[in-house]
């Protein structure tokens, strides 16, 4: 706010609505009864034409007991102004204009019509609001002009021109007034749809995101330890010591995805906290490697992962990791090749297995790999997987390097870290 006033911009309200707004525009709520300002004006209006009768003395019909029950009828409808408010303006007009027939003094009683013209174009009635103002006019126009001399006040002189020129004003202020306040509320309406779908959108985002990376390390974490309790099951009579080994990897493997899953959880409970570890990155390749060798899988690295940005590290991390893990789960060869180039632009992955499938579900082509492509789209990238020529599998992944592409990605800084 304080920006906008150094440039000299509209306040803050003005662009979005006042605080108030949301709770006052929710159209599934029924509008309340307007008593508090109804009351007020009610009192204003009999208040007020008094002051108007003694200043226009021996010009206007003194106030009788008609007059109050008139200026009580045009105030009083006001009561029902946002939940009918084209009978409401109607209403209004046709007392006001009984009561400038009857020769009463003018005053505050044009206060009654001016509020019910403006709430009717506000909720969107605006023909009616303008034929209750314009037949006002013209009502006006023809008793000071012509029904003057039958109705009193006895004596009475037609009006002025000049006159009815400033009761056309003041009709058009009151309907201008009107109309820019409804273009301004049919904006906040719309700016109002625009940031719940916003805040919609974000929080799908960021339930699909935190969805993904606990798939990523579940699955990745089940696999190894599936396999390795099958290797301990069966060796643990006929060699109780690997099958030691296979039980200490099942153990290592559940405390490591025990703590990656707790990040994730713990953006849930505090989005805003620090990242308490580094994210994965393709520096942790080795580890991928080691613990796919525990699972039977002997994993061979061509070429040097460079220096990523975070978030195009973490993505590659897991795109290589769900390859591996859908080897592991899905492909009879205990054979992978993990292929790393890249130049200024992309970062180029590929993950070869020899197969065959041994299952319907062979190569990933569940949520693992639409996980996978999800990290790349959110990248501006590209995944490809599908099987090889020569038998296999093959995943292919292109991730841009450019920094544009990073921004888009860079608040994923820790697996489970802040979006």
């Amino acid at each position: 706010m304080d920006e906008q006033r150094a440039r000299g911009g509209p306040p803050q309200w003005w662009r979005h609505g006042p605080p108030w707004w949301d709770r006052w525009a929710d159209g599934e709520r029924a509008p309340r009864w307007p008593w508090r300002s109804t009351a007020f004006l009610t009192v204003f209006v009999q208040a007020g034409s008094n002051f108007a009768a003694h200043g226009q003395e021996g010009e206007r019909a003194a106030l009788d007991p008609f007059a109050r029950v008139l200026l009580l009828v045009a105030a009083g409808l006001l009561l029902w102004r946002k939940r009918h408010p084209v009978p409401v303006v109607f209403g209004t007009a046709g007392a006001v204009m009984v009561y400038l027939g009857a020769g009463y003094p003018y005053g505050p009683v044009l206060l009654t019509v001016a509020v019910a013209c403006f709430s009717a174009i506000v909720a969107g009635h605006r023909r009616a609001a303008w034929a209750a103002m314009g037949t006002l006019w013209a009502g006006h126009v023809l008793v000071a002009h012509w029904l003057f001399r039958w109705l009193p006040p006895p004596g009475d002189a037609a009006a002025s021109w000049g006159a009815e020129a400033v009761v056309a004003t003041w009709v058009v202020a009151v309907t201008a007034v009107a109309e820019l306040f409804r273009v301004r509320r049919e904006q906040w309406a719309r700016e109002r749809t625009q940031r719940a779908e916003a805040a919609r959108r974000r929080a799908d985002e960021e339930r699909l995101r935190i969805a993904r990376e606990l798939h990523d390390v579940l699955a990745h974490s089940i696999s190894v330890i599936n396999v390795q309790a099958g290797v301990g099951l069966a060796l643990l009579d006929t060699d109780p010591e690997q099958a030691r080994t296979a039980l200490t990897t099942i153990k290592d493997k559940s405390k490591e995805a025990l703590g990656e899953v707790r990040q994730v959880l713990d953006t849930l409970r505090a989005p805003g906290a620090a990242p308490r570890a580094p994210a994965p990155g393709l520096d942790r390749l080795p580890e991928l490697v080691e613990q796919a060798a525990g699972a039977g899988l002997t994993v061979r690295v061509v070429g040097e992962p460079p220096r990523l940005p975070p978030g195009t590290d973490l993505a590659a991390f897991r795109i290589v990791q769900e390859a591996l893990t859908n080897v592991v789960r899905h492909s009879g060869s205990r054979h992978a090749r993990v292929h790393l180039a890249h130049d200024a632009e992309v970062l180029r992955l590929r993950v070869d297995d020899d197969g065959p499938a041994t299952g319907a579900e062979a190569g990933g082509s569940g949520n693992g790999l639409a996980g996978m492509r999800e990290r790349a789209a959110a990248l501006g990238g590209t995944i490809e997987a599908g099987p090889r020529p020569d038998g296999g599998y093959r995943v292919r992944a292109v991730l841009p390097l450019s920094p544009h592409a990073d921004r888009r990605a860079a608040p994923r800084t820790t697996s489970g870290g802040p979006p």
